[in-house]
C-alpha cells in the first residue's frame, strides 16, 4: 500500500512540475484572421495565441473567478480533475474528482465539462460521470441541482449557462456515457436542452439538436446559443427566450459543415461579450460572429479548440486539445 501511494505521490509531483515548466516556457501558437475590419475592433493587430500550460489530456469549460485579479479554473475531463491557472503562471489541481465518483471504470472523459457560476459566485459544473449538474457550496461540499429528467437519470450534462432569473439553461448530449449514443446506461433517447429553474423544475426545451454541446446567452438574454457538435451538420442555433424562459422553435445561426475534416474540432463551447459578439470554438478554433451573424474573423488555433472564456481584463482564455492558451481581446464579459 505504501508503496502505491508513493508512486502516485511521485507521479503528482512530476504532474506538477511539469505544468508548472509548462506554464513558465511560454510560447505562441497559430494565427488570428483579420477577415473583417471589424474584427480589428475586437483583437489588437499584434495579439497572438499564448500558451500559458500543456501536458493536459482534453481541457474544457474555463471559467474565470474574481476580478482582474482573480484566477482561471478549467476542466481535464479525462483526468477527473479541475486545474486552477493564477496570474503568476502557476498551474495547481483545484479539484479532483471532479466529474465522477464512482469506484469502477467510466470511460475516456468521466469528469466535469462546462463550468460557470451561479448567482452567488459558486462554482456549477457539468458532471459527465455523476451525470447531473452540481455546486460547490460554500462550506466546499458539492450539492447536486439536478441528475435526472421525469425520473430519469441525465445523460451527460455538458455545457451550462446561467440567467439573471437563477435559471440554469444547460445541454445534455451523452459525450461522457462510456459508449456514449449506444451506452446501455442510457435512460433518455433523446439529447435535450433544458431550462433549470430556481425552485428546481427541470424543463425541456428542446430535443430536436441531435448533438448540443456549448450554450451562451446574449447580453439582452433574449437569444440563446446552442452548438451542435454533429460533422454532417456542425452549426449554431440561435433560439429566441420567451417570457416565460421557453424557447422559440429557432434559426440557424451559422454553420460550418464544410469545413469539418479540413480542420480539427467541431462547434463546442463559446462566450458572448458585453457587445453581444459570440466568440465560439469550432472546426480550426475560435470563430468571432457578430450579433447578426456575420463571422468576422477567426483566432486559429489549428488544434481541436473545445472552448473560451472572457476575463474582466479582456483576456479571452481558450482550452485548446491539451493546451490552456489566450488571447487579447478589447472586449469585456
Amino acid at each position: 500500500m505504501r508503496t502505491t501511494l508513493n508512486r502516485l505521490f511521485i507521479a503528482a509531483m512530476a504532474l506538477s512540475l511539469l505544468f508548472e515548466k509548462s506554464a513558465m516556457a511560454q510560447s505562441t501558437i497559430g494565427s488570428i484572421e483579420f477577415t473583417t475590419p471589424e474584427m480589428k475592433q475586437l483583437v489588437p493587430a499584434d495579439a497572438q495565441i499564448e500558451v500559458l500550460a500543456s501536458g493536459f489530456t482534453w481541457t474544457e469549460g474555463p471559467v474565470w473567478l474574481g476580478g482582474e485579479d482573480g484566477y482561471l479554473l478549467f476542466s481535464d475531463i479525462p483526468r477527473n480533475s479541475i486545474f486552477k491557472w493564477d496570474q503568476d503562471g502557476a498551474i495547481s489541481l483545484f479539484m479532483s474528482p471532479s466529474g465522477y465518483t464512482g469506484v469502477t471504470y467510466y470511460g475516456l472523459e468521466p469528469g466535469s465539462n462546462g463550468l460557470f457560476l451561479d448567482l452567488q459566485q459558486r462554482l456549477v459544473m457539468c458532471e459527465h460521470g455523476d451525470r447531473r449538474l452540481s455546486v460547490l457550496t460554500v462550506d466546499g461540499g458539492k450539492q447536486t441541482l439536478v441528475d435526472n429528467y421525469n425520473g430519469r437519470r441525465l445523460n451527460s450534462p455538458n455545457d451550462g449557462v446561467m440567467h439573471s432569473s437563477g435559471a440554469i439553461y444547460f445541454t445534455d448530449p451523452p459525450y461522457g456515457l462510456p459508449e456514449r449514443f449506444t451506452d446501455p446506461r442510457r435512460e433518455l433517447d433523446f439529447c435535450g436542452v433544458y431550462r433549470l429553474a430556481p425552485d428546481g423544475q427541470l424543463t425541456l426545451l428542446t430535443d430536436k439538436i441531435e448533438r448540443p454541446n456549448g450554450i451562451a446567452l446574449s447580453p439582452d438574454e433574449k437569444t440563446l446559443y446552442v452548438a451542435q457538435s454533429n460533422p454532417t451538420q456542425a452549426n449554431w442555433t440561435a433560439f429566441q427566450v420567451q417570457a416565460d424562459g421557453t424557447l422559440d422553435a429557432g434559426r440557424e445561426f451559422f454553420n460550418v459543415t464544410e469545413r469539418v475534416g479540413q480542420e480539427p474540432g467541431l462547434p463546442d463551447g463559446m462566450t458572448v461579450d458585453s457587445q453581444g459578439h459570440l466568440w465560439a470554438s469550432g472546426p480550426g478554433g475560435i470563430y468571432v460572429f457578430s450579433p447578426q451573424a456575420k463571422l468576422l474573423g477567426r483566432i486559429v488555433t489549428g488544434e481541436r479548440t473545445s472552448n473560451c472564456t472572457l476575463a474582466p481584463d479582456g483576456w479571452l482564455y481558450l482550452t485548446a486539445d491539451s493546451r490552456l492558451c489566450r488571447v487579447k481581446t478589447l472586449m469585456r464579459p
